[in-house]
This record gives C-alpha cells, structure tokens and sequence, in this order.
C-alpha cells in the first residue's frame, strides 16, 4: 500500500477511535474536525508541509477561480454543520474547540466573499514567498522526498499563474497595491533570475544528499532539479516580474479605503488582524497616540540618565551616527545576537514551567530579497524538520542595524517570543489537530511584544542603550496603531507616515521606509502588535489582583500559552477559568 494511503488509513483509524469515545453533540463535532481537517490538508498543501503532514509535499494549493468557489462551498457547509451542534452540551475543551473553528470559518468565508485573493501578497509575505521558503527545514531523507519536492517546483508555474490571474481580477476591478509597493517588490522577483539555476536559493535542498540515496540518484535528482528550475521555476518568476511591471494596474494611492469596497475591507482586516469585533479605526488610532505620549516620557527618562545634551530628536540622530552603535561585519552583528538568545535561553526555565524541545537558530535574512525586508523575522521550522526554528537577522545595510536594539528584537522573534510560543503550540497534543495550524497577529505578536518588556523582568537589557532600544521598538509598535490608521482610514500620505515613525523612533531611515510600505500593503497587521500586547497585560494584571501573593507567572504564561493560538476575547476566558481555578483550590 503507497504510504500516503497508510497515512489515510491511520488518520481514519485514530479519528475513529475518538468518536467512538463520545456521543451525542461531542461526537457530532469530532466528526465535524476530522472532515474539515481533511478539507484543510487538502487545500493547504504548503501548511500541511510545515506541520509536518506527510503526504502532501509533493502540491502547491490551488487558487484558480473554481477553486475558490469551491473552497467557499465547502466552508459555508462546514459551518452550517458546526451550527447546528448544540454547544451548550459539549464540555468546555469542545466549546473552546467550536469557537476556535467558528472563527476560522467565519473568516475564510468573510475573506473570500471580499475577494481578498486579488491581492495575494504584500511586501512581507504572500504567494512567491511561500514557494521561496517552501524547502526550508523540510526534512527529506529518501528518493520519495526529494521527488516530491521536484513534483511541487514543477507545479510553480501553474501556481504562480493562478495568482497572476488573480491580479489580473484586481486589476480589472481596481482592487490593487499601490505602485510604491510594487516597485519595492520587483528587485525580489528579478534576483530570482539565475544564469545558473543551482545559485537558486531553490536548489538548497539538493546540495547536501544523505549518503543513503546512491550517486547515480543523486546525480538525477540534481540534474532534473537544475531542468525545473530553469526552464520552470526561474521563467515562471520573470512572468510575475513582467506582470507587475507592464500590466499590473497599481494605484497611486495608498490606503486600503481608496479600494472599491474600501472601508468594510479595511474593518475586515481590524477584526481579522486584533481579534476585536468591535474595535474602530478612531479608536484605536487614539490609543495609539495616547501610548506614544506615555513611551515618549520613558525615553526621555533615559536621555536624562545618560547625560546627554540635547533633546529627543538629536539623542536619535546620535544613536543613528554614533559608529559605537553599530557592528562592522555580518559576522559581529550574527554573533552578537547569537550571545543575547543565548543569554535568554538561560534564563527561561525561570519563568516558564514549560519549554518547547525544538531548537532555534539565528539566520541572516537571504541576500536575494534583504534590501527590501525588515530587520527581523522568525521563521517556524515543521515538525519532524531537518531544522529548527530561524531567527532571520537582516544583515544588509550595517549602518541601519543598530546592536542595542538586538535584545528586544531577540526576545521578540526567538525567545520568549516567536519562537517559544509557536513551537509550543506545533507540540500541543491533547487538541484537534487543527489547532496547531491556527495563526492569529493579535496573539502571536501581541506575546511577542510582551515578551520585549518581560525582558526587563528578566535582566536581560543591561545598558540605557539597550533600555532605550526597547522603548525604541514599544514605540515603533505604538505609532503602529496611529500610522496604520492613518494611512488606511484618515487619509494619510506615505511622507507623512514616514516622517511620524522617525520622530517618534530611533529606527533608522531605511527601517521606517520598509516598515510603512509593509503597513501600506498589509492593512491592519501592524494593528496586531500593541492592542494584543495590552491585552495580555491586562490579563496579568486581572491574575495578579485576583491572586495577590497566590500568583505565579510561570504559572500564568503556562496558561497563556497552553492552548495555542487563539482570539483574545477566547484566551481572557482561559485566564478568568484560570484565576477561578487558583482561587477555589490555592493548592
């Protein structure tokens, strides 16, 4: 029998097994997880892959028009069928469970109804980006695994065109990016163009096979990877350069409400991006102003402390200039940062009673798209990889990369943050499965942002420079709300945006340009950050009122983190049942 058969047969077999174990409205949404799961694998190939799904890595998802259609089909009636279970009689792990489904359902209809496939990437991430880092981590260890990933390179043209004609649609109907965009992301796509195809950063796979597969495969396999990739791969990526570039119908302006349909796309995305069903543009744009004023007076403490002469703008225009600041080679800036995640590390156990097995590693961003790319980014490795987690280090442009903003950038991406939650969650095993696929900005960057001020708790920022770097980046993160805001609902212009984070930070110019051309493409997604971070404050603060000297914070991050990824109006339900807990058994 094939071993993606195996593979079916078990996943029936187990499913089978835990239905049987309950009855009634329970049973019905185990049935009801086991097929939309299989739905899910089947769509999203690419996720299946980075959850570590066998069977699957041979397939790029599918984003033709009839796809779509199909998948809204098979969406509504998953939720049509989640609907009609009684949810007052399911335990609260299930409720917890149907909650988490409804959300994922109501969202993907919600997303396909506005069409949100016309515009399938932005200048973080999105379609060409996935195929860029789709053999990363993958463990492939026999013949069957690297012919997979030869299957899927041959399918990117077929990929790629699902979404050029997309774009197409947007075009047409005037749903695009604005042109500033584009021109940002057209180098990424032209540095694909390899006169030799095994200086793609595609070919990585192939360059270091086990011992176990025989020369002579691994002289085909590498022969036939070089055949796809240049006369597929490479020609498929010039197609979407070529696209964008003489086609492609960008647009001059630059917010998400200059779209046909602008505005309920645009609180679409605030609800998508903050989990707040409720939340306006007015009102998190004033909270983001309130923020800045209460950070600006913590960063001047610092200028105070440090005895310089002179006021917030030129202390930032210092820190921007002062060589001291800043490493001299790629080699300083990766060692530097490899030293404070190690630091951390130590210090973990601490203030979290559990810790994931999988391991990180710190990465320079690759050359092919870092002129374009943030600072910083963490990169999940699958379970069962060849690697682990990737802590990525922007290391183009030495002078725009200051050290002293690295540990709050560590304890962001790697640990506490991106890193040590979501591979927590990858290792959960008392969920549905589809848990550990389930993503949400507010809680993901929202901890990731908590963990950056957990790190003054934990000693880990040891000069003002550093201090500094903190308020530096909780600052980047509060402006955040007021530019994004801005930009998509109060008519703001890029200039503005870019002159408002830089005199309210100390990033750099080259920074603040990439990091408002990611807001203009990626509505609301900054959103994420600083509204989730309150949040689990706020959280804290309600455990430790609740508790007083009964409060633990290893306990408390436990909790948090326990059940993976969630909205947060669902995760301040897990810490009230929590606090309820403690408080009727302080034992």
């Amino acid at each position: 029998m094939p071993m993606r058969s195996w593979f079916c047969l078990l996943i029936l077999l187990v499913l089978a097994n835990a239905a049987s174990a309950r009855e009634g409205p329970a049973a019905a949404l185990d049935e009801l997880i086991a097929d939309y799961w299989a739905w899910y694998l089947e769509a999203h190939p690419l996720a299946a892959t980075r959850l570590g799904v066998d069977g699957y890595n041979d397939r790029l998802p599918a984003v033709t028009a009839d796809a779509k259609q199909t998948h809204l089909a098979a969406q509504r009636r998953f939720l049509d069928r989640l609907r009609a279970i009684d949810r007052t009689a399911l335990p609260d792990s299930a409720r917890q469970d149907a909650a988490l489904l409804a959300w994922e359902l109501e969202d993907a209809i919600r997303a396909g109804e506005l069409g949100l496939e016309r515009i399938p990437f932005n200048t973080f991430s999105g379609f060409f980006m996935d195929v860029l880092t789709m053999g990363r981590g993958v463990a492939m260890t026999s013949v069957a695994d690297y012919e997979d990933y030869l299957v899927r390179l041959a399918a990117v043209p077929r990929y790629f065109a699902g979404n050029i004609a997309n774009m197409r649609t947007g075009s047409e109907t005037g749903f695009v990016l604005p042109r500033i965009v584009i021109d940002g992301i057209l180098p990424t796509l032209v540095a694909q163009q390899k006169d030799d195809p095994a200086a793609s950063s595609l070919f990585d796979p192939l360059r270091e096979l086990p011992g176990t597969i025989s020369r002579q495969d691994q002289e085909r396999l590498r022969n036939e990877a070089r055949h796809i990739i240049a006369t597929a791969v490479l020609p498929a990526f010039a197609e979407v350069a070529d696209f964008l570039r003489d086609e492609y119908a960008a647009a001059d302006a630059i917010g998400a409400t200059r779209l046909p349909g602008g505005a309920a796309y645009y609180a679409f995305q605030i609800r998508r991006y903050t989990t707040l069903i409720d939340a306006s543009a007015a009102e998190i744009h004033a909270i983001g102003l309130a923020e800045v004023e209460r950070i600006r007076a913590d960063m001047l403490a610092i200028i105070d402390e440090v005895g310089f002469d002179g006021g917030f703008d030129e202390f930032t225009a210092h820190l921007r200039s002062e060589p001291r600041f800043f490493a001299e080679s790629e080699e300083e800036l990766l060692a530097f940062a490899a030293y404070t995640a190690k630091r951390i590390d130590y210090l973990l156990p601490g203030y979290f009673g559990r810790l994931p097995r999988q391991p990180y590693g710190i990465v320079p961003v690759p050359a092919e798209i870092a002129p374009n790319y943030t600072t910083g980014a963490y990169y999940g490795a699958p379970l069962g990889g060849s690697r682990g987690g990737a802590f990525w280090i922007n290391t183009y442009g030495l002078d725009q990369r200051p050290l002293y903003a690295i540990p709050a950038l560590t304890l962001h991406e790697a640990v506490p943050g991106h890193h040590l939650q979501g591979a927590l969650a990858l290792e959960m095993t008392d969920v549905p499965a589809f848990r550990r696929a389930l993503g949400y900005s507010a809680f993901g960057e929202g901890w990731a942002l908590y963990a950056e001020k957990l790190g003054v708790e934990m000693g880990v920022y040891r000069t003002p420079y550093e201090h500094f770097g903190r308020l530096s980046y909780e600052m980047w993160r509060a402006c955040r709300l007021v530019i994004d805001t801005g930009i998509h609902a109060l008519g703001w212009q890029r200039a503005q945006a870019i002159d408002y984070l830089l005199a309210n930070t100390a990033l750099s110019a080259a920074n603040a340009r990439a990091e408002i051309d990611r807001y203009i493409s990626w509505p609301a997604q900054a959103l994420a950050y600083k509204l989730g971070e309150l949040e689990i404050q706020a959280l804290r603060q309600r455990a430790e009122d609740a508790l007083g000297e009964r409060f633990d914070l290893r306990e408390f991050h436990d909790v948090v983190l326990g059940g993976g990824e969630m909205p947060l109006a669902l995760l301040a339900a897990n810490v009230e049942r929590y606090i309820a807990r403690r408080l009727e058994d302080p034992g």
